[in-house]
């Protein structure tokens, strides 16, 4: 019984599949459901037709042939009454013959051979007693009961009958009955029997007829339509064609010619958007190509009066103390700004290695918990002049991919940079996920946020949803940009959420090996809309020198205490650090 379940499971699958692919073939084939409907429409309109036609004929057939028996049996019934009137019969047996004899006679007397019944009518007595007589016994069966009673009741009726054939089948019939009256015996009832096997054969080859020449109809139609569609679907099939060649980059691509029809037309027509699609392209191919290329040429041109300016924006700075107040901050301002420019330079010749194609993959199997943490320590001076905290969840296995750990540490900086200065004071989550195929990690503010539009728009080059925000931390527009080709480069995805007014999320997921597709993410991108961060919450990182008071005092280090009751969770705690210096400052 097992064996026969898993067999009927194998076969309802196979069914399922045979199903699923002509659905496919019916909704991916033009040609074939014009076919089929044509088909359908002309198949229904010839039944309909041959269908009336048939019918007509039928009955045309039948009434002319009833009019025929009904005038035939009355003439019949009327020579029997002559001859039966005008008989001397005085016995029985005259009377016997004398039946006998008109039923005979009457038997070839209409159109064609037809047997003939003389039945004593129903409650009729007499002085003689005579039977009735039938050219066939056998079928005086067929007179029913019914139409006795309505010959009885006067004039001539009539009734379709089934007459059993030779061969065991049936042919059809007409009973016609009507009363007569014979001398000595009373009244009788005399019948008629005629067949329409003639009548049926001319209609079966009529219907026989009508049915070849439907089919020859519905052939010609199938192959006519299937010419027209033929010509009118396949070159629509090599226009789509030549779009997914030139798709895929193969812009010399084009459609064959032939004619001066519509298709023609079409061809033709396609043909010149193709060379005009072409030269647009190679236009704007050469219009990046020479952007890219001035770009990198400026940006490479620019640091060598960059070092000089920098040199001498040291010097000033430097002895910026012998200065007025005026002077002095004018001093402190070029040491900034300078440090602006270099990272907008250095920021523009990664996009144009971007752009160009040029950018490689230094990939090494590491713990990105690791490359979190320290991206953490970079970001900590910064959340502390901006009075963030910075809660760090990390799980308690090892995170290890194949990462770039400059890039993936260049990523998680800008996201936690651009998360501490929208935050507004208030706290930065960062979490770190694991599966089999994949590395995530969130970095959750509760500030500003953003709109869904604005999320869209984040990793545009040089947006900022809001122009009139001051970048109090240097940033030059391009972090997130630059971010987002990073994790592409690594195979892997970069994506915000954010609200108005409820903060900003932002996720990173990495392959955990080079070639693995992500179909997921360990951690969601949408956070809990409830879950809101306690106020006596123990942060997990924090930057405030007083959230863990029971600690020992530190300066620059990190001291790590294991949670018993949370294994998964890590407190880490960073006593306030010196500001860093130019040369630590954060780059996008």
């Amino acid at each position: 019984m097992p064996r026969l379940t898993a067999w009927g499971r194998l076969g309802r699958a196979r069914a399922r599949r045979r199903v699923r692919g002509l659905v496919q073939r019916w909704r991916s084939s033009l040609q074939l459901r014009v076919l089929v409907s044509t088909l359908t429409i002309g198949l229904v309109a010839l039944a309909v037709i041959g269908g009336y036609v048939g019918e007509v004929t039928r009955a045309g057939l039948f009434d002319q042939r009833l009019k025929q028996v009904l005038f035939e049996s009355a003439r019949g019934t009327e020579q029997t009454q002559e001859v039966l009137a005008a008989s001397t019969a005085s016995t029985f047996t005259d009377v016997a013959r004398d039946l006998q004899d008109v039923t005979t006679a009457q038997r070839n007397g209409g159109s064609g051979e037809r047997d003939v019944f003389m039945l004593r009518a129903p409650g009729q007595t007499g002085s003689i007693g005579v039977g009735a007589t039938a050219t066939d016994p056998s079928l005086v069966e067929l007179v029913s009961r019914d139409l006795k009673q309505a010959v009885a009741d006067g004039g001539q009726h009539w009734q379709s009958v089934a007459i059993p054939a030779v061969d065991g089948g049936a042919e059809p019939g007409i009973v016609v009955g009507q009363e007569v009256d014979v001398p000595m015996a009373g009244t009788y009832q005399m019948f008629f029997l005629y067949s329409l096997k003639a009548e049926q054969s001319q209609l079966d080859f009529l219907l026989r007829t009508l049915t070849f020449a439907a089919v020859a109809v519905v052939a010609l139609l199938a192959g006519m339509t299937w010419m027209v569609t033929r010509r009118t679907v396949h070159p629509v099939r090599r226009a789509a064609h030549v779009a997914d060649r030139l798709a895929d980059g193969h812009l010399s691509e084009r459609m064959t010619v032939r004619g001066q029809d519509e298709m023609a037309t079409l061809a033709r027509t396609f043909n010149e958007m193709a060379e005009g699609l072409q030269d647009q392209i190679r236009r704007m191919e050469d219009l990046s190509r020479l952007q890219r290329r001035f770009v990198s040429d400026v940006s490479h041109e620019l640091r060598t009066p960059l070092t000089t300016i920098r040199m001498a924006g040291e010097v000033i700075h430097g002895a910026r103390e012998a200065f007025d107040p005026a002077i002095k901050r004018s001093a402190e301002l070029l040491a900034t700004q300078l440090d602006r420019f270099e990272d907008l330079l250095a920021d523009l010749l990664e996009i144009s290695r971007f752009d160009a194609g040029a950018a490689v993959l230094d990939a090494e199997g590491r713990d990105v918990r690791d490359i979190v943490l320290q991206a953490v320590d970079n970001a900590t001076p910064l959340a502390v002049r901006r009075g963030s905290w910075l809660h760090v969840d990390l799980p308690d296995v090892r995170a290890t991919a194949d990462v770039d750990p400059r890039r993936v540490e260049r990523v998680l900086r800008n996201l936690l940079v651009n998360a501490v200065e929208h935050a507004d004071g208030s706290a930065v989550e960062v979490r770190v996920g694991v599966d089999a195929t994949a590395v995530a990690v969130t970095v959750r503010d509760h500030g500003v946020g953003m709109t869904q539009d604005e999320a869209l728009h984040v990793f545009d080059r040089f947006w900022r949803a809001d122009p009139a925000r001051a970048r109090t931390t240097g940033g030059t527009g391009l972090g997130l940009a630059i971010s987002l080709e990073d994790a592409h480069l690594h195979g892997g995805r970069l994506e915000a959420w954010g609200r108005p007014g409820r903060g900003a999320c932002f996720r990173l997921t990495l392959p955990r090996r080079a070639g693995i597709v992500l179909d997921g993410s360990p951690l969601p991108l949408v956070p809990d809309q409830d879950a809101q961060p306690a106020a006596d919450a123990q942060p997990l990182r924090s930057t405030d020198p007083a959230a863990l008071p029971d600690l020992p005092p530190m300066t620059g280090e990190i001291a790590i205490v294991s949670n018993p009751t949370d294994p998964v969770r890590t407190d880490v705690r960073l006593d306030d650090a010196p500001t860093a210096s130019s040369a630590a400052r954060r780059r996008s």
